[in-house]
């Protein structure tokens, strides 16, 4: 079952979540780039006081204009040079913010987009196999996406924002306190209707991220099964999901755009109303020689460009929330606790001999649903030990609680008679190789694909381990050989993709090696060019081989028969046969 990361068990008060802890992390980051932070908040503060300069320089060439004693052309000239060059510098400045602004926000984007990389593959393989494919990624891109362009623009109208009103604040109150008192009349209105709408929009962004991240984790999981649907002839029902899905991800976008659109208007309606207010008010000062025409005209660009940013702080109010909404999944991501630190006094594992014990194992993943329930038994150095037995008997979990992708719950396993606690998991795991059923293919070169199971293998080394594994032949007569780029196995075959992952498996220097149903999706005729070539594999390692098609496992030195978590029987083939016992009810279901 898969769940969204904000449902999966957390430790302690791990996870801190709320516009206040958001807000704090997102600084964080910030403070990382100090110096491009200072500088922005330096060309901020210039760019945004040589504008507020604007409407004092504006009043003044006004009131060089007397209808009794004429006009001051030299100070209407002079008041209107020193506005154009300080509008002028204004721009400049802005502009030269709006480029750092767009390079740091790029910079704390690849940071938190590293971060959530990195935590993704710190977690341990119980919560990724519990959280849909299609979440992870959504997290990773759209989430950090929306945060980006809420840094990149709505942080720094917002910062910019704070200088504005502060400045035209103070420009008000030097030009004419008795106004001031008329525009504070409107202005809690305006502060009233931001905060109660924020509050109310801030939930529908987060629902429309949840819903955006449904709906992606849904296509995701349906698109890769694509042929399984056609084939079964489900496309109508799987539209049909679709369809509610992306209904219900439709109508969260709608909500929280509408709600979040409402804000400016609203805004907007109540400066207009306060500037009617001022404008009357005003016009009556002049009539009684208490202001200028000049004066009355400063106090309204000053009290446009109070109202302006926040007009703008209501419209961007919504991405605002929506970029905090974004950041606060992103930041349950992080907050995930990663998998078990090793222990303080583990050792590297050097020169693994290959001999595993498991002592009175008992493991299940969910609580009180063991799984298995008490399994014991050795394995050599060298031997080959099939397991088998029913779906669900807890065949794979053995290889995952072997290469501690899980902790099991009662018992001890050993590797060469030590805890395999006691180890490093990088080394512990570095002793193991694998060739399991779902081929796993990355894009890149042949040549990439097959040398990822040895650091440093050459080319030679590569030819070697694809002619053991018979299929030197397909690659030779590909355009560009080794040097093919396969992008998701490209046109590859699934029992080419499998040859390929066996011949990965070839160059890895491990001395235990893992087959987990590799053969099932070989045809009979390339199982039997292999058996060659896994019998070469194999030689010299200890070797689990986890299959239901027995014919694959007759020459194993141990048989170990799993049924409800227990091993029921043990041996090799032909004395299992001879017992007549659930060995032999197996063989006899595949071939009578």
């Amino acid at each position: 079952m898969f769940l969204p990361i904000s449902e999966i068990a957390m430790t302690g008060d791990r996870v801190k979540t709320g516009k206040k802890a958001v807000i704090i992390r997102l600084s964080k980051y910030f403070f990382r780039y100090k110096l491009s932070v200072l500088a922005a908040f330096l060309l901020m503060l210039g760019s945004n006081l040589f504008a507020l300069l604007g409407p004092w320089l504006s009043g003044k060439a006004i009131d060089a204009i007397d209808l009794k004693t004429g006009v001051d052309f030299a100070a209407v000239g002079r008041f209107c040079l020193w506005m154009a060059v300080f509008y002028v510098v204004s721009s400049a400045l802005s502009y030269i913010l709006s480029v750092l602004m767009i390079r740091l926000s790029q910079k704390i984007v690849r940071r938190m987009r590293q971060d959530a990389f990195e935590k993704i593959l710190s977690l341990p393989v119980g919560a990724l196999d519990r959280v849909q494919a299609g979440d992870l990624i959504n997290r990773i891109s759209y989430d950090i996406d929306t945060v980006n362009a809420s840094l990149s623009n709505d942080i720094l109208q917002a910062a910019t924002g704070i200088i504005t009103v502060a400045g035209a604040l103070i420009g008000m109150i030097l030009t004419s306190p008795a106004l001031l008192g008329v525009f504070v009349i409107t202005l809690p209105i305006s502060v009233l209707i931001t905060v109660k709408r924020s509050r109310t929009v801030r939930p529908l962004f987060r629902k429309r991220s949840a819903k955006l991240a449904e709906l992606n984790g849904f296509s995701e999981e349906m698109l890769s099964g694509v042929k399984t649907i056609k084939a079964y002839g489900r496309e109508e029902e799987i539209i049909a999901e679709f369809c509610k899905k992306n209904t219900e991800a439709v109508d969260a976008y709608y909500a929280a755009d509408y709600y979040g659109s409402l804000i400016g208007p609203s805004v907007n309606f109540v400066n207009n109303l306060g500037t009617v207010l001022i404008s009357t008010a005003g016009s009556f000062f002049y009539l009684f020689n208490l202001i200028s025409i000049g004066d009355i005209s400063a106090f309204l660009q000053y009290s446009r460009k109070f109202s302006g940013p926040v007009n703008e702080y209501a419209n961007i109010m919504g991405e605002i929330q929506s970029a905090l909404a974004a950041a606060e999944r992103v930041f349950r991501l992080l907050d995930q606790p990663a998998e078990e630190a090793d222990a303080p006094n583990a050792v590297e594992l050097t020169g693994a001999e290959g001999r595993v014990e498991f002592e009175h194992v008992r493991f299940g993943y969910a609580e009180g649903e063991d799984i298995i329930e008490d399994l014991s038994f050795t394995a050599e150095p060298g031997q080959t030990v099939a397991v088998v037995g029913p779906t669900g008997a807890g065949k794979s979990t053995i290889v995952n609680l072997m290469m501690r992708f899980y902790e099991p719950r009662g018992g001890r396993i050993l590797l060469d008679g030590q805890n395999i606690r006691s180890y490093t998991r990088k080394s512990l795991r570095a002793a193991f190789t694998m060739v399991l059923q779902d081929t796993w293919l990355f894009e890149g070169t042949i040549f990439e694909n097959i040398a990822y199971g040895r650091e440093g293998a050459t080319l030679e080394d590569v030819r070697r381990a694809a002619e053991a594994a018979h299929i030197a032949e397909f690659i030779d007569n590909l355009p560009q050989k080794y040097d093919t780029v396969l992008t998701d196995g490209g046109a590859l075959s699934k029992g080419q993709k499998q040859l390929m992952t066996i011949a990965r498996a070839m160059l890895s220097p491990a001395k235990i090696l893992i087959l987990d149903e590799a053969t099932s999706n070989v045809d009979t005729r390339t199982e039997i060019m292999i058996r060659d070539a896994m019998a070469k594999l194999m030689r010299g390692r200890t070797c689990f081989v986890i299959a239901h098609r027995l014919t694959t496992v007759r020459n194993a030195d141990t048989i170990l028969v799993i049924k409800d978590g227990d091993v029921v029987e043990r041996g090799r083939h032909e004395d299992l046969l001879s017992r007549r016992g659930f060995y032999a009810e197996i063989y006899a279901a595949q071939f009578d």
